[in-house]
């Protein structure tokens, strides 16, 4: 009953927040008018397909997607209103010469009122592309002090003196191993490090599979490989399953502190990075960076030679995209790329969104 209760309340909880983004940042009395916020294409009915995401609805009607939090909190009546999902028509209309949202259903036109309709998981409109998170999640984790490394267990040898195993082997794994436990296989990846300071932000682990620990011998596991996505070789890192349930955390917005540094890396080895990729930043947790924070992209500006002085300058950079904290660690995050106007590239800065003219105002 827990599984299911995890997604549901995710769903509930998701589904409630589009709808709060779209009414609480379009019918607030105090800030939003028809020219403040919101963009200049914005339709008057929009019908939400299967496959839609909150940023993806709330970028239709707004400037800025992730903006939303911010203007909700000078709504506080509005709390938890009706899910919306795929076949909804939202439309816009005049409420006393403000925006305000309603909603069609099939039996015709309601307004969103602080009330929750359960309605099926797979019917949730999810808050970001939430596949691609998943998956990456599964594959790949990052230990915050890679001097802790040789104190997890870790594989000594495949069964009949194998050097690599696979699905359904047997192989034997050294440390505290609970019996019958399932536990995640992991390969040493990058070594993630400040390029100014050149300390140590934290210790990329790849998954190679999954095993149960049969029994144990002193400090020595018996374990059978469930799956396996590349062979399990000697060496390799034993480490109890990440439990990491997608919430409501992923509620697009701000940092609450200032913001500055770089993208650190892509996994995988990609140079150029697009929208939707997953790329590692150079800041985590302290630096006050949450799960759903959103942080603008600045594409480093080309180096040229002055034609006078002859010496090197850097041009100004240039605004290129946003990244979504979705894996924050203590020194370090991962993030997805939201949007990209440009190929961004590892060494691009990171920081705040700038609330510049024709952000809502509160």
């Amino acid at each position: 009953m827990r599984n299911q209760d995890g997604p549901l309340r995710w769903a509930r909880a998701w589904g409630a927040g589009l709808a709060l983004l779209l009414t609480a940042t379009l019918a607030q009395a105090q800030g939003l008018s028809w020219e403040q916020g919101l963009r200049s294409d914005a339709p008057d009915r929009y019908t939400v397909v299967r496959g839609d995401t909150l940023w993806h609805i709330s970028g239709r009607f707004l400037r800025h997607p992730w903006q939303w939090p911010e203007v909700w909190q000078v709504n506080p009546q509005i709390r938890n209103p009706h899910l919306i999902y795929p076949g909804d028509v939202v439309y816009l209309y005049d409420c006393n010469g403000r925006p305000c949202l309603g909603l069609e259903r099939g039996q015709g036109a309601v307004r969103l009122s602080p009330e929750v309709r359960r309605v099926p998981v797979r019917e949730a409109i999810e808050p970001i592309p939430l596949d691609t998170v998943r998956h990456f999640l599964r594959d790949h984790r990052v230990i915050d002090d890679p001097e802790t490394l040789n104190e997890l267990a870790y594989v000594v040898a495949g069964n009949d003196r194998r050097i690599i195993s696979g699905a359904g082997d047997r192989i034997y794994a050294r440390g505290e191993l609970q019996r019958a436990q399932r536990y995640g296989i992991y390969r040493v990846g990058e070594r993630y490090s400040d390029a100014a300071t050149g300390e140590t932000l934290g210790l990329e682990l790849i998954s190679i599979g999954r095993a149960r620990a049969e029994r144990s011998e002193g400090d020595i596991a018996i374990m059978e490989v469930l799956s396996a996505s590349q062979e399990v070789r000697n060496d390799d890192i034993v480490l109890p399953l990440e439990e990491l349930e997608l919430t409501s955390e992923f509620v697009p917005r701000a940092p609450d502190r200032d913001v500055d540094g770089t993208i650190l890396a892509v996994p995988g080895g990609v140079r150029f990075i697009g929208r939707l990729q997953v790329v590692a930043l150079d800041r985590g947790r302290r630096d006050g960076l949450e799960t759903g924070h959103v942080l603008e992209v600045e594409q480093q500006g080309e180096r040229v030679v002055d034609p006078r002085t002859g010496e090197s300058l850097r041009l100004p950079g240039t605004d290129a995209g946003l990244i979504m904290v979705f894996r924050p660690y203590e020194r370090m995050s991962y993030g997805l790329v939201m949007k990209a106007t440009r190929s961004l590239e590892v060494g691009d800065r990171i920081y705040n969104p700038r609330r510049g003219v024709g952000v809502a105002q509160r």
